[in-house]
């Protein structure tokens, strides 16, 4: 077998692959959305500068195309994407009413709240779904997400690359949050989102997307749920076993049913990325999740 260095921006054997591969991702993606916007300047940016209101499933979607090339993509589509978001950044804008000032979309800080926001709901909603993460593996996880800030213009060295560096993180950050008007919206979207027109097969669903939207809800941190308000609380214990049939029942799904939900340009990256490691002699008959081996896991990766 050919070493996996070179054909995917992520070894199948990292950790990051671990969690990503996982289908408890779409539940830690919606809530890392929900997290994000208790930012008000992080939130505003996304409220002037897209079509959010409109499709805010299509962001997830978005999202979701960037994480896949940064994990399954080739290092050159991992880079090419990261030029690609860096320089859409660099042009942006974000107007601040409470002070009239301007501020840019690429600020470090801003950058550095959705990363975290993002990779850290990722990765507790898998260890609470159910996803066999040890404390190192978490560690080194957090650790190798630090890579893939920096295609989004962070420098490494100023990520949090462990579980209590994130912790940290989060405590010095909550006095900056607040829920602005924009932000009790963008949980209203995401409890009821509109179905894009290319996912139509999904309408007959839209009936479960509610009880979707309050699990994601549901497994954010405590303290969100507090400033929100939006639900009334309900047993975490009967959360987390909701998170866990959610997780077993997506799991199921074959990949081929389960990439429809994915952009055109991303299926095609995945299926690339299946041909780049099958002619190198990993085995595909189950597909990527296959290739997620915990008995194969070495150490830490250096960065």
């Amino acid at each position: 077998m050919a070493s996996p260095q070179g054909l995917t921006a992520q070894p199948p054997h990292s950790a990051t692959w671990l969690v990503h591969v996982d289908r408890s991702m779409w539940v830690g993606g919606v809530r890392g959305l929900m997290l994000q916007a208790l930012h008000p300047l992080a939130m505003r940016g996304v409220w002037q500068n897209s079509n959010f209101q409109e499709d805010p499933f299509g962001r997830l979607r978005r999202t979701a195309d960037f994480v896949g090339r940064v994990t399954y993509g080739s290092p050159e589509e991992a880079e090419e994407i990261g030029r690609r978001v860096r320089g859409i950044h660099r042009s942006l804008r974000i107007h601040d009413p409470d002070t009239g000032e301007n501020h840019r979309v690429d600020d470090p800080e801003l950058l550095l709240w959705v990363h975290c926001a993002e990779v850290a709901s990722y990765l507790e909603t898998a260890r609470r779904a159910g996803v066999r993460i040890t404390d190192r593996l978490a560690d080194q996880y957090l650790w190798e997400q630090r890579r893939s800030a920096t295609y989004v213009g962070l420098h490494l060295e100023d990520v949090p690359g462990s579980v209590s560096e994130m912790e940290n993180y989060f405590e010095e950050m909550r006095p900056k949050l607040r829920v602005i008007p924009e932000s009790a919206a963008t949980v209203r979207f995401l409890l009821w989102p509109r179905v894009p027109h290319d996912l139509r097969i999904l309408t007959p669903a839209k009936p479960a997307y509610f009880p979707f939207g309050a699990l994601c809800y549901y497994t954010l941190p405590g303290w969100a749920r507090e400033m929100y308000g939006v639900l009334p609380e309900v047993p975490q214990t009967t959360v987390t076993a909701a998170l866990r049939a959610f997780r077993l029942a997506m799991n199921s799904v074959p990949e081929s049913v389960h990439s429809r939900v994915f952009q055109p340009a991303t299926r095609a990256m995945l299926q690339a990325t299946r041909e780049r490691l099958a002619a190198a002699g990993y085995d595909l008959s189950k597909g990527l999740r296959g290739l997620v081996d915990p008995r194969r896991r070495p150490g830490r990766i250096a960065v």
